[in-house]
């Protein structure tokens, strides 16, 4: 065989073997997901409902998906902060964003001066619902939500509620009870519900939208009163008290919490991200987790999730309006 020959044979087998090796991938130009950490962001403190979610379900994901699963707080500017850092890392799956609804419902309505655009954010999975509990001190001699109602139009602008800051779900839970029923109660804002409980406890201001958690427990020694979800139906966590839609059709503030990631994550990353918790958030012992902190399983994919949310901005977006509340 001539040199010219033997160099045409070695082209040719070397051809071959590349394209046998393209050949047994699982995609040309493609690498399987995930291969490395997942980093979780939370945007409040540790502890809080959405901190808590994503770290029990943040540890089953790394069981399923066989990579390091980590969890990284960055509070602050009602998530506006979180955001910004999702919007900063590459669009690939591999920073993600646990919290509720609030950062494509609230604050595009909320804030006239937003640093990102609702659809710089993809909705990935729906995980859970968060309803908040109405409570008011002792000293309301209400036993009901129906005798509260009656109350408090009678005593026009005498009630303080408290809520965990300007705009927050709380703060418009309680507007837009208001603006249903005709009452008129002053809002004093606190800086989260570390502040709002004591307040309410000491009978600083009577009347208050919680977590169940926080209020289970005050409830039980009679230091507070339970009335009313903010929810469409009754919560599981009690469920002789009513929900504030037996009154008001259609009412519904519950919190949504879910994953986010920044738009433009290739559809097969987020479509893995679905199945699997999808899949964690139907086990039982991840259900009885979530339900010892007042968290409702509610699993849907990226479409339904978004579709969720939209409605939630036009509710928000109404009381926000008809309220005339603005953003600093």
């Amino acid at each position: 065989m001539t040199c010219s020959a033997r160099h045409a044979a070695f082209i040719s087998l070397s051809a071959l073997l590349v394209a046998g090796s393209l050949g047994s991938s699982p995609a040309h130009g493609q690498v399987t997901y995930p291969n490395q950490t997942i980093k979780l962001m939370v945007p409040n403190p540790a502890g809080g409902l959405p901190d808590t979610v994503a770290r029990i379900v943040g540890l089953r994901l790394q069981e399923r998906m066989g990579q390091s699963v980590v969890i990284e707080n960055r509070p602050g500017a009602n998530a506006r902060v979180a955001v910004a850092a999702l919007l900063n890392a590459p669009a690939d799956g591999y920073t993600l964003l646990v919290t509720d609804g609030s950062i494509l419902s609230i604050n595009p309505a909320l804030y006239s001066n937003l640093a990102y655009r609702s659809d710089d954010v993809l909705p990935v999975a729906m995980l859970a619902r968060a309803p908040l509990f109405l409570a008011v001190h002792p000293k309301v001699p209400a036993a009901t939500i129906g005798e509260f109602i009656a109350y408090a139009k009678a005593r026009p602008g005498q009630l303080n509620y408290g809520s965990s800051g300007l705009g927050s779900t709380h703060h418009l839970s309680m507007e837009a009870m208001n603006a249903s029923l005709k009452l008129v109660m002053t809002h004093v804002p606190f800086k989260g519900t570390g502040e709002a409980m004591p307040a309410l406890l000491g009978g600083h201001i009577e009347v208050l939208f919680s977590a169940y958690p926080s209020l289970s427990g005050a409830a039980d020694a009679r230091q507070v009163k339970l009335l009313a979800t903010n929810s469409a139906r009754r919560s599981p966590q009690a469920p002789d008290l009513p929900s504030l839609a037996e009154f008001i059709p259609g009412f519904d503030f519950s919190p949504v919490i879910g994953i986010f990631a920044r738009a433009g994550t290739p559809p097969v990353v987020v479509q893995k991200i679905v199945t699997e918790a999808l899949a964690v958030m139907h086990q039982s012992d991840v259900i009885r987790q979530l339900a010892v902190v007042g968290v409702e399983p509610a699993a849907a994919g990226s479409k339904d999730f978004g579709a969720v949310l939209e409605i939630e901005a036009k509710r928000v977006a109404d009381v926000i309006q008809a309220v005339g509340i603005k953003g600093r």
